[in-house]
């Protein structure tokens, strides 16, 4: 039996050697369980992040904490061989346990963690201009650029098959052969469109088994809510949310951001005829995200930004229709009809993307030489 939190969070904190003068929740995070902690009084007082990670989504969570710790550390390492000031700013840094561990693992075998707060910075939830979009993809290409050397053993896959479309095709058509709500016929138009893109859901896959994608080290969560930003110069300084750091192809990361910056409408709009791509937008993540990353990606890697920009919102049609289809189990709603706008969207912002592929090609082809 899972035990409620109530006080707990003020004893976690003293596994960490943190003598807590306050204890409360902290930021808008849907999944893991999250405290601000103040160490001492007054305005010179310290901060630290607490966190119960979520094993209902995370299910092996030591796993996971051996990759945040791994990746942590090397990216520290390579900040303090660039000459990087403020090192403490430009990368999450793990506080130990009292016993000396990254984690501590509570008589429930909840795992729980502490971060050092970052200060004079915010996250912010939407891009609003090509400025900030600019600083949100540099940051996660310089993340990926940092992590190109990684050396050791393979990282865990914290959640296996995370973007393997293929797969999230054929769940999609499970759930269209089982219609378990009866919600099936007010989308067939949609069901269908879906069903006949199989091929191009299954290409980046395919040029990751024939060698022509390579595998990286990505974060697979990139979008602006995951960077801090300096409260003085807006400048990108750290990557947040690293639990989803796992083996997968650089152009993930891109796509996300793509799709969750490039757009012109909110991605629950309940009209998606206004959809359309904010080419100054796509121009500036593309842009940022291949000056961050540098050398360290493969030619195809830097070409085929618009390809898998159109793969990912493929891939997050098929699971807002998928799981508005099976009567809204995953997603959180807030209203009738919510993961239904949300895949119309989706679908809408391939169309787009589509449309505008040879301009936005060519950008990427002067951006890559």
């Amino acid at each position: 039996m899972r035990p409620t939190l109530d006080g707990m969070p003020e004893a976690i904190a003293e596994q960490f050697g943190l003598d807590a003068t306050s204890v409360r929740r902290y930021g808008g995070g849907h999944i893991n369980d999250t405290y601000l902690v103040r160490t001492t009084r007054g305005s010179g007082g310290r901060r630290w992040i607490l966190q119960r990670i979520n094993d209902t989504v995370f299910t092996r969570p030591v796993e996971l904490m051996e990759n945040v710790a791994r990746v942590t550390r090397h990216v520290r390492g390579r900040l303090v061989a660039e000459g990087v000031r403020d090192l403490d700013r430009r990368v999450l840094t793990l506080h130990p346990t009292v016993m000396g561990a990254d984690w501590y693992v509570d008589l429930y075998g909840q795992v729980w963690r502490v971060f050092a707060f970052v200060p004079r910075a915010t996250s912010h939830e939407v891009i609003t201009d090509p400025a900030q979009a600019y600083q949100a993809a540099l940051a996660f290409g310089h993340f990926q650029r940092l992590l190109a050397d990684f050396e050791g053993p393979r990282l865990h896959e914290t959640i296996p098959q995370f973007h393997d479309t293929p797969k999230r095709v054929r769940d999609f058509a499970a759930v269209v052969a089982a219609d378990p709500v009866g919600r099936l016929a007010g989308v067939r138009r949609e069901v269908d469109w879906l069903l006949g893109q199989e091929e191009l859901a299954g290409s980046m896959m395919r040029l990751a088994t024939e060698g022509v994608l390579p595998e990286r080290i990505t974060h697979n969560d990139t979008k602006l809510s995951n960077v801090l930003l300096d409260n003085a110069t807006g400048e990108a300084i750290c990557v947040l949310d690293l639990d989803t750091v796992m083996p997968g192809l650089s152009l993930y990361d891109f796509a996300d951001l793509c799709r969750s910056g490039a757009t012109t409408v909110p991605e629950d709009a309940p009209d998606a005829s206004g959809v359309d791509v904010d080419v100054p937008m796509f121009e500036a993540l593309a842009r940022g995200y291949l000056e961050g990353a540098g050398s360290a990606l493969e030619p195809a890697e830097r070409e085929l930004l618009v390809l898998a920009g159109e793969v990912m919102t493929l891939e997050q049609a098929y699971r807002f229709l998928g799981d508005y289809l099976a009567g809204d189990t995953y997603y959180q709603v807030s209203r009738d009809g919510q993961n239904l706008d949300r895949a119309r969207t989706q679908i809408a912002l391939v169309q787009a993307l589509q449309r505008h592929e040879e301009s936005l090609n060519l950008y990427v082809a002067g951006l890559a030489n």
